[in-house]
């Protein structure tokens, strides 16, 4: 089987109004970071199934080819057949399909597309080697590249380690991207789940600086009183900074207006 052939019968089962409507919900606009994806209208579920019945019969080099589709649900069919080799692959070929993952993340180039398989090729294929290539993808320039550092440790979590999703998220507490701070806060949330000290610990330290959207993705899950009681310890520290912006303002003299002695 080739991409070809899984193209075609995927495009069989487009939808015009399911394209219409993905096409806004992924923010394909003009400067918005889905710009120029392009959508056949399948949902979800349906492209699933057809990743399970193509795997045995398509090789990872065709996989490769309909992963560089101009078409959002080819391109996530092409992960999910990528996810499914993985996961019964041998070593070598567990290896293989790791570094064409990080070749192609040109074309993992949307949150679900994301979402669906980074923890499970690229978490799982580091969570018993060195971390330095989930250190190198938090520290690109790439927003697709950060977020799969952000959802790759989904692999340690599940296996109650701690210390690459609490290092990742200190490290971009200052991202640009709204996108990393709710797959940090997503991923925080997780870690919470499984120890809620550790996030605790985490948000003592770190809830007054942490972008707002990190936090509160982070503590969802928490009672409503110990919510708004983070929440609040953010907003403390918002006011101050907004008062001691007004008070540099107040005291800026006013331009044509300066002594001159």
């Amino acid at each position: 089987m080739t991409a070809k052939d899984i193209s075609k019968a995927l495009r069989a089962l487009g939808s015009r109004h399911i394209a219409d409507t993905s096409q806004r919900f992924f923010k394909t606009g003009p400067g918005q970071y889905g710009e120029g994806d392009r959508f056949l209208g399948i949902r979800v579920p349906d492209i699933r199934l057809r990743a399970k019945a193509f795997d045995p019969f398509v090789s990872l080099s065709e996989t490769l080819r309909l992963l560089h589709s101009p078409f959002h649900e080819e391109r996530l069919c092409a992960l999910l057949i990528l996810v499914r080799k993985y996961e019964k692959g041998r070593p070598e070929e567990q290896q293989a399909i790791f570094e064409a993952y990080l070749e192609n993340t040109s074309a993992v180039n949307n949150w679900d597309l994301v979402d669906l398989s980074a923890s499970h090729i690229v978490g799982a294929h580091l969570l018993n080697r060195s971390a330095k290539d989930l250190r190198r993808l938090a520290q690109s320039n790439n927003l697709w590249e950060r977020r799969i550092a952000v959802v790759a440790t989904y692999a340690f979590i599940k296996n109650r380690r701690y210390d690459e999703i609490l290092a990742i998220a200190r490290r971009l507490m200052n991202d640009p991207e709204d996108l990393i701070h709710k797959a940090a806060g997503w991923m925080l949330r997780e870690a919470g789940k499984r120890d809620v000290a550790i996030l605790r610990a985490f948000l003592q330290e770190h809830a007054r600086s942490m972008p707002r959207t990190m936090l509160r993705y982070a503590i969802e899950k928490f009672p409503d009183e110990e919510r708004k009681r983070y929440l609040a310890m953010k907003s403390s520290v918002a006011r101050r900074v907004s008062g001691l912006q007004a008070e540099r303002t107040d005291l800026r003299p006013a331009r044509g207006k300066e002594r001159k002695d």
